[in-house]
């Protein structure tokens, strides 16, 4: 990346993006390939956030239906990563299945297998005894699940500093380092102050910044209720090959896979977030318990040995749904955070949509669910023309 201290920032840009997740990352990518002059600031490193210390889980299955045409669109631009970025970035399509515990959460999964294939998603319902013998690993608290075939896992370490690097090729000029103080508006225009003292003027500005997404809206004058949230997940030793998909359960209170070195990667709880500093930190006793929880369905994993546990700071919306589109109050301004935890699989698209939001005013993608008017109401236009 490039050496914010020593590089001259330019004075003004088309776009300058706040937040170098694989949704900024992924729209620096695609408005530099459009011809736009692109600026991006992450605080820290490219992938680093959220977006590099999750889980992993690609996964259409499980999602509420305003996310799914987003989730669809992310669905097959993970088939074209090579492509894209020039890497898979450890993506395989593993399919996912998700457990019920209870009859209750059995029926619940036919449901949404309802909700789903209403949307042309196809998911099939298997009987606890059909799970069992197509995974005899898993314990006799499973009473049945739900299998989409085209979701997976990937390696979140290398999605988002892949697209950060490709779009650098492009042309897009990212920061590093580079924290930024202050977003205000400058006429038409916009003006980013960086906590260096420095500033750009850029057009349109992109708030991709995470779980910083609302305090970079209040700078602008509009409130967000977004929480913080530290997903708490672990790794085990390398181990003989098992798991053949990517597992989570009613509830979301487990949710585990296996690596093709053979690592299990599992996750439960929440472990410690101090946005203010930018720090978070696994936590003992959640990793305990859901180690406990992954032993109570794959009880072959009782001699496995742990090998590291971590977190990361997320942003969560009141609703668990993504602030997604088009601020209410600021033209040129284009939100994107609060993915809730579950915004790994949606980060690609989630930056085709925001340049296509740039580049036209409008996308083919239906966002309209997620719309920051649910929690912040258009400004009213005095004007009365009629067109």
């Amino acid at each position: 990346m490039i050496d914010a201290a020593r590089i001259a920032l330019p004075t003004h840009v088309d776009v300058a993006i706040i937040g170098g997740g694989t949704a900024g990352c992924s729209a620096a990518l695609h408005l530099a390939q459009a011809g736009q002059r692109v600026v991006l600031f992450e605080q820290r490193l490219c992938g680093g956030g959220a977006s590099g210390q999750n889980y992993g889980g690609v996964r259409q299955q499980g999602r509420c239906p305003e996310e799914l045409p987003l989730s669809f669109r992310a669905r097959e631009m993970w088939d074209r990563l090579p492509e894209i970025v020039g890497h898979d970035c450890g993506f395989r399509a593993s399919g996912h299945i998700k457990l019920a515990r209870t009859e209750a959460e059995f029926a619940s999964l036919e449901d949404w297998r309802k909700m789903a294939a209403s949307h042309g998603l196809e998911v099939s319902l298997i009987t606890a005894n059909a799970l069992r013998d197509q995974h005899p690993y898993l314990g006799t608290e499973v009473k049945g699940g739900s299998f989409c075939a085209s979701d997976g896992h990937a390696n979140p370490r290398l999605v988002g500093p892949l697209f950060a690097r490709a779009a650098e090729r492009a042309g897009a000029d990212l920061r590093e380092h580079c924290p930024v103080a202050k977003l205000e508006r400058e006429g038409a225009a916009f003006r980013i102050s960086l906590a260096d003292g420095r500033a750009v003027v850029a057009d349109a500005v992109l708030n991709t910044a995470g779980a910083w997404g609302a305090t970079i809206a209040a700078q602008i004058g509009e409130t967000y209720e977004e929480r913080v949230m530290s997903p708490n997940m672990v790794v085990t030793e390398p181990l003989a090959p098992m798991l053949t998909a990517n597992f989570g359960v009613c509830g979301g209170d487990i949710y585990f896979r296996q690596t093709p070195r053979g690592n299990v990667v599992f996750g439960g709880g929440r472990g410690m977030a101090d946005r203010d500093r930018n720090l978070c930190r696994p936590l003992g006793p959640v990793t305990a318990g859901a180690a406990a929880k992954m032993l109570a369905l794959v009880p072959g994993l009782e001699n496995a040995s742990v090998i590291r546990s971590w977190s990361g700071i997320e942003g969560a919306m009141p609703d668990d749904r993504p602030v997604f589109g088009p601020s209410p109050t600021v033209p040129g301004l284009i939100h994107a955070f609060g993915f809730s935890g579950h915004g790994f699989q949606l980060g690609p698209a989630a930056g085709a949509v925001l340049s296509e939001l740039v580049l036209t005013g409008r996308t083919e993608t239906d966002i309209g669910g997620l719309s920051p008017t649910r929690f912040v109401p258009p400004v009213q236009s005095n004007d009365k023309r009629t067109g």
